[in-house]
């Protein structure tokens, strides 16, 4: 079994799939920017399973943090599982950003792209060196970079980004065997981004409308097929888009 590094697991959808891994047999560390108490309570939800876990604090706006927080992987892999090297990284850690496009700031853009662009392309370059050969990435995008609402133009830009970089990184990281795909969720229940979809009576209604399925999607809706899409079984899908949507906007 392996070990898991995945980002902004403290809730939504990156505790989520920390969990459907953990049911998998893999250990997992995940970060969190400031809700330490979360990310201990997702720890203490996987080691009730009998599986190894670890939380470190991370802030993904600061690329300048990266070493440092490198250094501390090393320092814990060593520690808690006594190897140098982990098997999966899931970039998952975000924020909203709705604004419309005439409306949007530099400051929004600029937050938006350190967080959902800058942070999986830098982190992952500096991760990379600890990943097994064989091991697998998975990008976080959105359905929103398929489809189009008002007022994202910002996030689905960074998001577009970071599907094409999935490409290149798997391209390049073939030789070492390293699967890179990108998982697109529709839109989910949680409170990302303030909850609007989970709380918003109208909006929720409004998504249902508009997915085959019927529903807004949940967290566990993205967490089993973000642990399908690690599995050995998903082995030949390399450099791929896979979108988890229940079918929005067909």
């Amino acid at each position: 079994m392996g070990i898991a590094i995945i980002t902004g697991a403290s809730r939504g959808l990156g505790k989520s799939t920390a969990l459907h891994l953990a049911a998998k047999g893999h250990d997992v560390i995940l970060t969190y920017h400031s809700k330490k108490a979360e990310a201990d309570a997702v720890v203490a939800e996987i080691e009730k399973t009998g599986r190894k876990a670890a939380a470190l604090q991370l802030d993904v706006s600061q690329s300048e943090s990266f070493a440092g927080f490198v250094a501390a992987v090393k320092t814990l892999l060593q520690e808690k599982w006594g190897t140098g090297q982990f098997d999966f990284l899931v970039n998952n850690a975000g924020i909203g950003g709705y604004a419309m496009f005439m409306e949007t700031s530099e400051a929004q853009f600029d937050q938006l792209m350190k967080i959902h662009l800058k942070a999986p392309f830098f982190l992952s370059q500096q991760l990379l060196p600890l990943m097994q050969d064989g091991g697998r990435v998975l990008n976080i995008s959105t359905g929103l970079a398929r489809f189009t609402l008002p007022g994202y133009a910002a996030y689905g830009m960074m998001k577009g980004g970071l599907e094409v970089l999935t490409r290149y990184m798997a391209q390049e990281l073939g030789q070492r065997g390293i699967r890179v795909n990108t998982l697109a969720p529709g839109a989910i229940e949680t409170d990302f981004g303030g909850g609007h979809v989970r709380d918003n009576k109208d909006l929720n209604q409004f998504i249902a409308s508009t997915t085959a399925l019927g529903r807004v999607g949940l967290p566990d809706d993205i967490g089993g097929i973000a642990a399908a899409l690690l599995s050995e079984e998903s082995g030949w899908v390399n450099g791929q888009r896979i979108e988890a949507s229940g079918g929005m906007h067909l």
